[in-house]
């Protein structure tokens, strides 16, 4: 009987020993549990604060300006700005577009967005722009070329030969370029410009040309004369043109205006009010 008891009281001791050490068992996880829950929900907290303050941001703007500065320190720093091609440009809008000083670090200089503002000036066909190591940023620009000046609504425009219009202010250095007028002239001037320089004899005399009728040319020459061209043939009947100047000296005289719409001959017409049929070499007058 005794030793059932004691057996009895041994198994009771062991249990809540077992009791004891479960318990002890799942208060240490539920601490380690609520540690770790803890760290995630801080972690969490902290990573929202971090991206909704703009931290993350400020931090790797700081980063970036460290890195510049210690590039900057190390000589890769601003020295020298160079700038190829350019004749027309304003130096002041290129520069202001580039928009560094001497020492800024040269990695804080962004060639790419650079091309892209400076390829929208104006005279700027194609511009190429690139770091160079150590310390110089490079410009090359292909500058659109001038080809003639546009009169549209009484004022004068500047064009290339793409017909693009290049500025309207600052003429007076391209007042010999050729005036164009006409709604599409300046689409279709770099045709007539090219083949009047193929003649330059006559070129050198065109002070202005009107388009047409959305058809054909004419040309206004030094001394008022106007020159009646055709729709087609144009390089052809410049040639007949210039042959006349060429062999009698017919912009030379005292002639108001000239006819070359038709392929056999030339129609001039004088001050005097007489008009003169240039024909296969042979010359005819008629009173009009």
């Amino acid at each position: 009987m005794a030793k059932r008891k004691t057996k009895q009281k041994v198994s009771q001791r062991t249990l809540n020993k077992r009791r004891k050490g479960r318990i002890a068992k799942a208060q240490m996880w539920l601490r380690r549990f609520g540690i770790t829950l803890g760290v995630v929900a801080f972690t969490v907290w902290a990573g929202a604060w971090f991206f909704l303050s703009d931290a993350d941001s400020k931090t790797a703007h700081w980063t970036k300006q460290t890195m510049l500065e210690a590039s900057a320190g190390m000589g890769f720093s601003v020295a020298n700005i160079l700038v190829e091609g350019r004749k027309y440009s304003d130096a002041d809008v290129l520069l202001a577009i580039i928009n560094v000083e001497k020492g800024d670090p040269l990695f804080s200089f962004n060639p790419d967005e650079a091309q892209e503002l400076i390829e929208k000036v104006a005279w700027v066909k194609a511009a190429h722009v690139e770091r160079r190591l150590p310390d110089t940023i490079y410009v090359g620009l292909e500058e659109r070329q001038p080809l003639a000046l546009w009169q549209k609504d009484k004022k004068l425009r500047l064009i290339d030969a793409d017909g693009e219009v290049l500025t309207d202010r600052n003429l007076k250095k391209f007042k010999d370029l050729i005036i164009v007028v006409g709604v599409d002239a300046p689409a279709r001037a770099p045709g007539l410009l090219n083949m009047l320089a193929a003649e330059p004899a006559l070129g050198k005399r065109v002070e202005s040309a009107s388009w047409i009728g959305g058809r054909r040319w004419d040309m206004k020459l030094e001394g008022g004369i106007n020159v009646s061209l055709p729709e087609d043939d144009i390089g052809f009947a410049l040639r007949r043109l210039s042959v006349a100047q060429e062999e009698d000296g017919l912009l030379d005289k005292d002639i108001v205006s000239i006819d070359l719409r038709k392929e056999d001959r030339i129609i001039v017409r004088t001050r005097p009010g007489k008009v003169q049929e240039y024909k296969a070499g042979m010359k005819v007058d008629k009173s009009i």
